[in-house]
């Protein structure tokens, strides 16, 4: 086994080079800070019948959490000592996260070791996400989910056993207090609370015309819900597991690091309770399975798609989505300045989206846009930072986007997505004359190539999109740049009466 040493020293040195994932969720949260349990601090343990701190758990809760209790209960038990430094030793100076960050370098012998060694370090080498890190670095065949990401595991490597004979609660520890350890508990298993879904203050349109969604929402960059776009497809009338499965037969398709069957996806989706649930997102459904891509089509107010002027040479633009309750998509931006479109086949999705001027709070960006800190999970994000949100002047723009519905996300706008049920979706990111100069801004950037997503080639996508767009419509770029230059100095122009120095001074303006 490696010295404590040399797993501290690792540790720290993967905390410090942690990239953005390639993909179409290039500007996703790849790393986040535990935000301490400040409400739960004063609660005593949670189990099964205990609910008096304001949050319903799901009705298959409580998922094991081997007794672990926020830490404020340590201050309220008098003359109780914290299991998790005893057990822990040396180790105690160390954060919850930083004992994950060491212990997530042991194999699975080396955990189950670990785990005799003390009741904290049972506690530690027993945490869900370790187990799912080992399953989905090591499976590479069929991913058969098994109750936990342990059993799943043992059920991999060693066939002989039996997990349906062991209780998968596991033990319970004593008086061992961890924020950490408890909330990520409590955002696997928290139902979300209707304050978190009452808003909806999203525009709904029906039928509009194609110019008129340019005019109002296109142009102006805003974001709006549509209804009625798919009222055609045949995926809304036939889109469910059992056909899906059916249809898709022995395909595999993209879910996080591993490829699995729709069939394996769905067993998983049945029985993970868990912070952050893995969800399916393939950019190649449609090369995989033809008749998936012809099952669907592109709503009209969104046809104008320039990257295809690169034919196969452009980034990927266009996923099929599923995935359980409680999945989703934590606070990010799309890739390359493209705009996108969202459609829900079946379930239902909460969107939160900020302005591109408005960093949605608890999110932190760096510099140069390349990486994105925020909470660990979405639940975390609405416990610990939405109600802030409510005393914001530019509030976010809210809605829950339910089947039959789609939703136009602009360019630039941060969102959160979070699925409220089993739910299956398409989008697609696409580029149109409005937004055109917007991703070629981008793509130029001195940064490009750690920025753009999508494609194998991000150093030289923007010259073949700049001259595969001048090949196919000559002039187009100098034309909207022209139009793009006269906007901007008719917004500089001051009316006369702008232009009157007392129109400013408050006491008396005309207006009409």
């Amino acid at each position: 086994m490696l010295s404590s040493k040399t797993l501290f020293s690792r540790a720290m040195k993967r905390k410090k080079r942690k990239k953005v994932p390639d993909g179409k969720m290039r500007r996703k949260p790849v790393s986040g800070e535990r935000i301490s349990v400040s409400k739960k601090s004063q609660i005593r343990e949670c189990n099964e019948d205990d609910n008096e701190f304001g949050f319903g758990l799901k009705s298959s809760a409580p998922s094991s959490n081997h007794g672990v209790q926020p830490l404020g209960n340590l201050y309220l038990a008098s003359g109780t000592i914290n299991t998790r430094n005893i057990g822990l030793g040396n180790m105690q100076i160390l954060t919850d996260e930083l004992v994950l960050d060491v212990l997530g370098f042991l194999d699975a012998t080396h955990l189950g070791i670990l785990a005799c060694v003390s009741k904290s370090f049972y506690v530690f080498a027993n945490h869900e996400p370790l187990w799912r890190n080992l399953v989905l670095d090591n499976v590479k065949g069929g991913l058969l989910y098994n109750k936990t990401w342990k059993y799943t595991y043992l059920a991999a490597f060693y066939p002989s056993f039996d997990g349906s004979v062991v209780d998968i609660s596991g033990l319970r520890v004593r008086d061992f207090y961890s924020d950490y350890l408890f909330q990520s508990w409590l955002c696997a298993n928290l139902e979300m609370k209707p304050e978190w879904l009452e808003r909806d203050n999203i525009v709904r349109r029906k039928g509009i015309s194609v110019e008129e969604f340019v005019l109002n929402f296109e142009e102006p960059n805003k974001p709006v819900l549509l209804e009625g776009c798919l009222d055609n497809w045949v995926a809304r009338e036939k889109w469910n597991r059992d056909y899906l499965i059916q249809l898709c037969d022995d395909v595999r398709f993209s879910v996080g690091p591993v490829d699995m069957k729709l069939e394996e996806f769905f067993l998983y989706s049945d029985q993970a309770i868990e912070e952050r649930p893995l969800y399916l997102f393939d950019p190649k459904f449609a090369d995989k399975v033809p008749r998936l891509g012809s099952e669907y089509d592109v709503p009209v107010y969104f046809r104008e798609d320039l990257f295809g002027v690169l034919g196969k040479e452009r980034p990927d633009y266009r996923w099929i989505i599923i995935g359980p309750s409680g999945s989703g998509s934590s606070f990010h931006i799309d890739p390359n300045s493209t705009s996108a479109w969202n459609a829900v086949i079946r379930g239902s999705k909460k969107w939160v989206l900020f302005p591109p001027d408005v960093v949605p709070p608890g999110v932190h960006p760096s510099p140069d846009g390349a990486e994105v800190a925020c909470p660990v999970s979405i639940i975390e994000w609405f416990m610990n930072f939405y109600a802030a949100t409510k005393t914001w002047e530019k509030k976010p723009i809210e809605c829950i986007c339910k089947a039959g519905e789609v939703i136009f996300v602009p360019n630039g706008w941060w969102h959160l997505v979070i699925n409220l049920e089993e739910s299956i979706a398409i989008t697609q990111n696409y580029v149109s004359r409005r937004n055109l100069l917007n991703v070629l801004d981008f793509l130029k950037r001195p940064n490009a190539s750690m920025l753009v997503s999508g494609t194998k080639d991000r150093v030289n996508l923007y010259d073949k999109f700049k001259n595969a767009i001048d090949a196919s419509f000559p002039g187009t770029i100098d034309q909207l740049a022209r139009k793009a230059e006269e906007k901007a100095a008719e917004q500089k122009k001051l009316s006369f009466w702008d232009s009157v120095s007392d129109s400013n001074a408050g006491a008396f303006k005309f207006s009409f």
